[in-house]
């Protein structure tokens, strides 16, 4: 798997064969009552239960995928460098050791590298925009 330096844009091929596999995943799932559905593998016929949680996030991505935008699955609580976590929020990485430095959003150092956790990230850009939309309202 990709970690959240190396994400890229999928394909033209990519998002193509993405949004056709999500309309057909999607259509499916809304047929779906069981918890862990099983799904049968065409080229070996092995068959595979499946969480219904772990399908519905693959629908998500395979959605994500055919519009062309970059993806990665990254555990929240996954400490990122303040160049991937600036790459993350859009800002330049001396915006972001600012905000760190700040007390904006907490971080940890390791030796003389500072570290910051990816759900932090997610909370102080969730905050930014919830701030942006009152503003613009």
């Amino acid at each position: 798997m990709n970690s959240i330096d190396e994400i890229k844009k999928p394909t033209k091929e990519e998002q193509q064969v993405a949004l056709e596999s999500y309309n057909a995943l999607d259509a499916v799932l809304k047929q779906i009552s069981s918890q862990n559905p099983e799904i049968e593998i065409e080229e070996t016929k092995e068959k595979i239960k499946i969480p219904i949680q772990a399908l519905r996030l693959l629908s998500k991505i395979l959605h994500v995928t055919a519009q062309g935008k970059p993806i990665s699955i990254v555990p929240l609580a996954m400490e990122v460098t303040t160049q991937s976590a600036a790459d993350f929020l859009g800002c330049s990485r001396p915006h972001l050791v600012k905000l760190l430095e700040e007390g904006v959003i907490p971080y940890t150092s390791v030796g003389r590298h500072r570290r910051v956790k990816f759900e932090d990230l997610q909370k102080y850009k969730k905050a930014m925009k919830a701030s942006q939309k009152k503003i613009a309202n």
